[in-house]
């Protein structure tokens, strides 16, 4: 099966993604990204991003690498989904899941109509911009933080109505989401519950 964690940077995306591979029985296999950004101390190639120039990046999204792809707050650095990180793992029979962002997620559907999508929320809007300003410190301009607030109050709004189109009912694919807010402990033992229902 194909699994797609989605959900706005600073969710808490990443911390639940490690927890479900540490716990889970199921075999799960991540998907690893792309990027053009560069490594940061104690990352690895091939590890936590295929790390790839801008000019092979663009190379390999014109010939059709990528199932999805996005830059991060306009002239910026570039990530995406290798089709072939999806491919070879689901042809070995794993739970491939994808870490990426909506509108990702809705690139992948359309391809992929039958996978399973999985909403990370936040408890609030409040605790979300907190979270994405400590992510964002250090990393980007203040303009570049200003515009990502301006698109996460926009993108926010739509992200589950997006991905609505996707859910049970309108596809062959199933949609569920988690917040802190809800009833299990953790996110991994969310994720754990609503995967055995596929």
């Amino acid at each position: 099966k194909l699994v797609i964690i989605s959900g706005p940077s600073g969710a808490g995306k990443t911390t639940v993604v490690r927890q479900l591979l540490q716990q889970s029985r199921l075999p799960l296999m991540l998907s690893v990204s792309a990027t053009t950004r560069p490594p940061r101390p104690g990352e690895q190639d091939g590890v936590d991003y295929h790390f790839l120039t801008p000019q092979t990046f663009e190379a390999r999204r014109q010939t059709g690498d990528f199932l999805e792809s996005f830059e991060v707050f306009g002239p910026g650095d570039w990530y995406g989904t290798l089709r072939k990180e999806v491919t070879s793992g689901l042809a070995q029979g794993k739970w491939v899941i994808l870490e990426i962002d909506v509108q990702g997620t809705v690139s992948v559907c359309e391809e992929y109509p039958g996978a399973v999508t999985i909403f990370i929320r936040p408890a609030t809007m409040e605790e979300l911009e907190r979270r994405a300003q400590i992510k964002l410190q250090g990393e980007y301009t203040p303009g570049m933080i200003a515009r990502h607030d301006a698109e996460l109050l926009a993108g926010g709004a739509g992200a589950k109505r997006q991905l609505s189109r996707y859910g049970t009912g309108q596809s062959t694919g199933e949609t569920a989401s988690y917040s802190s807010s809800d009833g299990a402990k953790t996110p991994a033992e969310a994720w754990r519950i609503m995967l055995t229902k596929w």
